[in-house]
């Protein structure tokens, strides 16, 4: 009984430490979720500002209530792709207003008239687009025409400028007053998911160097949260490119770091998957008690490396020469881990480190064929 007790007081403290650093953690993530976000608050409450005054004082809208709300909805709705859901807006206001005023003119105001209408804006807006966003939109729109045109006049002309409006005050706070920094908005997003590859990566080498299989698994398990990481990091690639195509003030950077930078996440993306590959190859190569080179821990450490290098020159802005060096210094410690000599397993995470570093050339702005090049020239004869 008193051992049962010293157990329990001893899991006591463990389970408030795993506690807390879930707290902790969770936290992390809510603060880099705001920072990431926070611009986009500032550029939706300034949008909806100025559309309220740009409908109300220079239109004479007298309730511009959705010029800010098209406003905020362009802005929130649509990363990456805000120009596209402007008009999709646009044409699915136009869709509601028109079905709601013919329907209404040949069959009146009620309840199966309003059922009607939205059912017959709907297929239309289908029929025309097939967005949701125009869906909903169009469907909204006839709602407000069937069940407010009996009372309020002229609604159809407001809704409308205020669509309008909403959506290029929306453009012009994106493009002109308050433009994200393309650059900045990558980095954010890469960082987690960078940063998670290259501490898995550096794991697994340090479980490869001490035979811990365990530690291994954990790497693993812990690479398998990867994909809200980069799903976050695609679709920033989206806001970027569109940030440095309708800001004036980031057109230089179209071609140029936001350019090399976006073209990136699906290269990242495969390189997440191999070295997925690679880190539960080495769980078995572990268990199986294969030989461990010297070398082949070293050569994912060099991996991870390069990685991190990718990581800093991206955020730089910088031509990343240093991380190709490093991505093919793990490529030619792996060659000789080969030749040291490594069972199934052990050459299996040998070619998952040329497939990861392949994919990190490619991200760095070569071509697959250059990539492939340099990996074959720098692992040596097989």
């Amino acid at each position: 009984m008193v051992a049962a007790g010293r157990r329990g007081a001893d899991a006591g403290p463990s389970t408030v430490a795993r506690w807390w650093d879930r707290v902790v953690a969770a936290l992390r993530e809510r603060v880099r979720r705001v920072r990431t976000i926070g611009g986009l608050a500032l550029q939706a409450g300034l949008a909806a500002a100025l559309s309220w005054l740009v409908a109300h004082s220079l239109l004479q809208v007298s309730q511009p209530v959705f010029a800010p709300i098209s406003a905020v909805s362009t802005l929130a709705a649509s990363v990456g792709q805000r120009l596209r859901r402007t008009v999709e807006l646009i044409i699915g206001v136009t869709v509601g207003v028109l079905i709601g005023d013919l329907l209404l003119l040949v069959i009146g105001t009620g309840w199966w008239q309003l059922a009607l209408i939205v059912v017959l804006a709907i297929v239309v807006a289908l029929f025309l687009a097939g967005s949701a966003a125009v869906v909903i939109q169009a469907g909204a729109t006839a709602v407000l025409i069937a069940t407010l045109s009996p009372a309020v006049r002229d609604l159809e002309i407001p809704r409308f400028v205020d669509a309008l409006v909403g959506g290029g005050v929306a453009l012009l706070v994106t493009a002109v007053l308050l433009p994200l920094n393309p650059l900045r908005v990558l980095n954010r997003a890469a960082r987690p998911a960078l940063d998670l590859l290259a501490s898995q990566l550096d794991a697994t080498a340090e479980a490869l160097t001490e035979r811990d299989a365990a530690r291994a698994r954990t790497a693993r398990g812990e690479l398998r949260q990867s994909a809200g990481r980069l799903k976050a990091f695609v679709e920033a690639t989206q806001g970027a490119r569109e940030a440095s195509t309708l800001s004036p003030v980031y057109w230089h950077q179209r071609h140029g770091p936001v350019g090399r930078y976006a073209q990136a996440a699906e290269p990242i993306d495969r390189a997440m998957r191999n070295s997925g590959t690679l880190i539960r190859r080495s769980v078995t190569l572990i268990e199986d008690g294969e030989p461990v080179p010297e070398s082949l821990p070293t050569a994912v450490a060099d991996l991870a490396g390069a990685v991190r290098l990718l990581k800093r020159q991206f955020a730089a802005g910088a031509e990343p020469n240093r991380a190709r060096e490093q991505a093919l210094r793990a490529v030619r410690t792996a060659g000789h881990a080969y030749r040291d000599g490594v069972g199934f397993s052990g050459a299996v995470v040998v070619a998952q480190v040329r497939t990861t570093v392949s994919d990190l050339l490619v991200a760095s702005g070569l071509s697959q064929e250059d990539a492939n090049h340099l990996v074959r020239r720098g692992f040596g004869e097989v």
